[in-house]
């Protein structure tokens, strides 16, 4: 069965801007949450864990980024920096977007 989100994540309004990532238990730094976004012949694609994590300058989170030798694809996976409590809005530098 398809879960857009792990079981881990869910999605509520964020004090940072609009809807945010949120933690609804413990997750262990070092953590692979999943893909976040695709790059598909100069395509950038979000999942909903890219769609839905905010910028931060201080994240808890980054991308690991993996290429396709057989295929011209490179997704990036979303990994906790730290360890996340419950409750805590998960976030990300920013490295595909401009911020003002």
């Amino acid at each position: 069965m398809y879960k857009p989100l792990p079981d881990s994540l869910t999605i509520k309004v964020s004090g940072i801007n609009g809807l945010g990532l949120f933690s609804k238990k413990d997750i262990l730094k070092g953590t692979n949450l999943g893909i976040s976004h695709l790059k598909i012949n100069n395509m950038l694609v979000r999942t909903p864990l890219g769609g839905f994590i905010n910028h931060s300058d201080n994240p808890n989170c980054t991308k690991i980024k993996s290429t396709s030798s057989d295929f011209d694809y490179t997704k990036y996976n979303l990994i906790t920096l730290e360890h996340i409590k419950e409750n805590t809005e998960l976030t990300l530098k920013y490295s595909f977007y401009n911020i003002k």
